[in-house]
């Protein structure tokens, strides 16, 4: 399965940031942020936090682009989803 990328709609930090996240494995997410130099501490226990400026890159790379709703959906479906509750109960 691919890696996907949503686009880079959330601010913070005078940039605008996309998630790139695996529906198959972490194993496989982490394979491909690492091939592509992107650090481990962007990791946020489900997916990639990636600046706007890496989008083309991570595109061109191979992520596929998809929507915030189809990432969420498909993240969800894989099992892979770290809720917000778990991510408030989590130390």
């Amino acid at each position: 399965m691919p890696v996907l990328i949503d686009q880079p709609i959330w601010p913070a930090h005078d940039t605008l940031w996309a998630h790139l996240v695996s529906d198959s494995s972490l194993a496989e997410l982490h394979a491909f942020a690492q091939a592509m130099g992107i650090p481990r501490r962007a990791f946020d226990r489900d997916h990639y936090d990636v600046p706007e400026a890496r989008y083309a890159e991570l595109v061109a790379a191979g992520a596929i682009p998809v929507t915030v709703r189809e990432l969420v959906v498909r993240l969800r479906a894989s099992g892979l989803r770290v809720t917000q509750r778990e991510r408030r109960s989590a130390p």
